[in-house]
This record gives structure tokens, C-alpha cells and sequence, in this order.
């Protein structure tokens, strides 16, 4: 059944520092910070955290519904979507600003620097969940924040069960609204930073969380390390996953997240969608651009078996 995708479509102008960030700046001079970054390589790639999680679903095998915002210099994207056989029904084409621009730079260790414009993204608000009974999961991924709050109390509504990413748009909200998501999503995911965050935010850790009545599963991710799962209290570390090369870590979360919305709709365990996650996440990294990656029928078939 489809997976219905709440969140950024956009374009990522990717480019790599050769040094490392920690090098270049003095942390006695922040308060003055500035610096430049020679960046010798630069691409520009279909992004954006609904676009990025679609993808993998549909390489996957899943059925993608994007529920998003384009601007006027979308269309290619917009044919890219179709081209999947992406449903894009729901996608609101903006006829004044521009598609999200997302400009990210990655050092030699894998940290990144990014500056986010959030063009018609900020328009996203503008379309709705739909009242479908064909959906039978979703995700409210890193969006416009008013699109992010409207959409998930509309999953609530239509009861569609969905996984909470804030993403990097966490401190958009403040402690209780954040509260109030939680008491409406059945999974949340989040990096240990934003972990970290959350609790700050709304004074529940992780396990706190796992037990409120209507949360079924709280996922922190632990980059090469696996991941962390909570459910009902009890906590499961799920190992990570060692990837042949380090390319680019652009779009591993959103990988991840993919595997979660495939495995979660097929009634599989949280275990086993996280277990899946870092097998994609780790393949993703081997590749340039948050949507470049490939799955042979043969190791389709073995991920999906069983």
C-alpha cells in the first residue's frame, strides 16, 4: 500500500573540503568567525528530504505518495517524480518563488556545513493529507514548519499512522509543540544530536518518550554505529553496517528512513526495518548525490526476503 512523504523537495549543491572545518576555525573566536573554505568539487543533485526518502522507497519496491512544494524552476523534478511513477498528485508547483536550495559542504571526516533556503517550500502548508483509506503509513520529514505542524495533526485526523522526523527543523518548534507532535505520531526518529535536542526541548529522553501510550518506537541513529531503538522502555542496539567507501553522507538519514516506512507498512519488527536502514545507509554513502544509489534484483530480493 502507499507511503504517504511530507517534507522538502530541493535542489543540493554538494561540495567537499579536502582539510577538516575544526582546522580552520579558533574556538576562541567564534564570536568573530570568518572563514572561507576552498571547495574544489561541486555538483548539484535532486534532493530534499521527501525527494531523497521517495526515492529509496521506490527502489525498494514501495509505493511513494509525495506531499510537497516545487517552485517555477521545478518541472524537471516534477518529471522525475513521474518517471518513478511517483504519485504527485500532492505536490503544490509554486508560481512565484523558487524550488528549496540546500548548499552543503562536507570536510574529510564527514562533518557538514549547510545553508538552507527554503523558497516554495515555505508554501507547503498549502496542501493538505487527503482523505485516503489507500494509505497505510507516512512520515512528516524536515519541511515549512507550518506544513510540518498542519501535517501532522492531518495524519492524526485521517488516522495514518506516522513516524515524527524533525530533522534539522527541531528547533522550529518550542517544548509544547513538541509535546503535542509526540502525543500524535507512533514513531519518532532522530540523530543522537537530535536526541539530545529533543530532550532539552520537551525534558523526555528517549525512553520517556517510548512510553507514552501512543508511541510505538523511538529510532536514534548512530551514523556508522548503528542505531538505538526504544519501545516501551526497553532499549536495542541495532549495529551498524561498515560501507565498502566513504563518498558522501548526503541523504543517509533519509535512506534510513525509507527502509523504516518499507519495512513498518509490511508489519515487520522495528529491528528488522532499522537492520535494513543501516544497509542502505551504508550503501548510500558509497555514492555521490542523496539519489544515485541502486539496488540489483538479486540484492533487492535479499534485503526484502521473508
Amino acid at each position: 500500500m502507499p507511503a504517504l512523504i511530507c517534507g522538502s523537495l530541493a535542489f543540493d549543491t554538494i561540495t567537499n573540503f579536502p582539510g577538516r572545518f575544526a582546522d580552520q576555525i579558533l574556538p576562541d573566536q567564534v564570536h568573530i568567525l570568518n572563514v572561507s573554505f576552498l571547495v574544489p568539487t561541486l555538483r548539484r543533485e535532486y534532493g530534499g528530504c521527501a525527494g531523497n526518502i521517495a526515492y529509496t522507497l521506490h527502489i525498494l519496491g514501495g509505493t511513494p505518495v509525495v506531499l510537497a512544494a516545487l517552485g517555477v524552476d521545478g518541472g524537471d523534478y516534477f518529471a522525475r517524480l513521474q518517471r518513478w511513477g511517483a504519485d504527485t498528485t500532492l505536490i503544490h508547483r509554486d508560481i512565484e518563488l523558487h524550488t528549496a536550495q540546500c548548499h552543503i559542504t562536507t570536510d574529510r571526516d564527514n562533518n557538514q556545513i549547510t545553508a538552507f533556503h527554503p523558497g516554495a517550500m515555505s508554501n507547503a502548508h498549502q496542501m493538505a493529507v487527503p482523505l485516503r483509506s489507500d494509505l497505510a503509513i507516512g512520515i512528516v520529514a524536515p519541511d515549512g514548519r507550518d506544513a510540518m505542524w498542519q501535517h501532522a495533526h492531518q495524519m492524526a485526523d485521517a488516522q495514518i499512522p506516522f513516524i515524527f522526523d524533525p530533522g534539522q527543523q527541531l528547533p522550529q518548534f518550542n517544548g509544547d509543540e513538541h509535546r503535542e507532535i509526540l502525543g500524535l505520531a507512533q514513531w519518532v526518529a532522530v540523530n543522537d544530536y537530535e536526541a539530545r535536542m529533543l530532550q532539552e526541548r520537551t525534558g523526555e529522553s528517549p525512553e520517556q518518550i517510548s512510553l507514552r501510550p501512543n508511541v510505538r518506537g523511538v529510532i536514534v541513529t548512530l551514523a556508522e554505529h548503528g542505531c538505538e531503538l526504544w519501545e516501551k522502555g526497553q532499549r536495542t542496539l541495532v549495529s551498524g553496517v561498515e560501507a565498502e567507501q566513504v563518498v558522501d553522507p548526503t541523504g543517509c538519514g533519509d535512506a534510513f528512513r525509507a527502509a523504516l516506512l518499507f519495512g513498518l507498512e509490511r508489519g515487520w519488527t522495528l529491528a528488522r526495518c532499522a537492520a535494513l536502514g543501516n544497509r542502505l545507509g551504508a550503501m548510500k554513502i558509497a555514492q555521490r548525490g542523496p539519489q544515485n544509489h541502486t539496488l540489483t534484483p538479486a540484492l533487492l530480493a535479499e534485503l526484502t526476503a521473508g
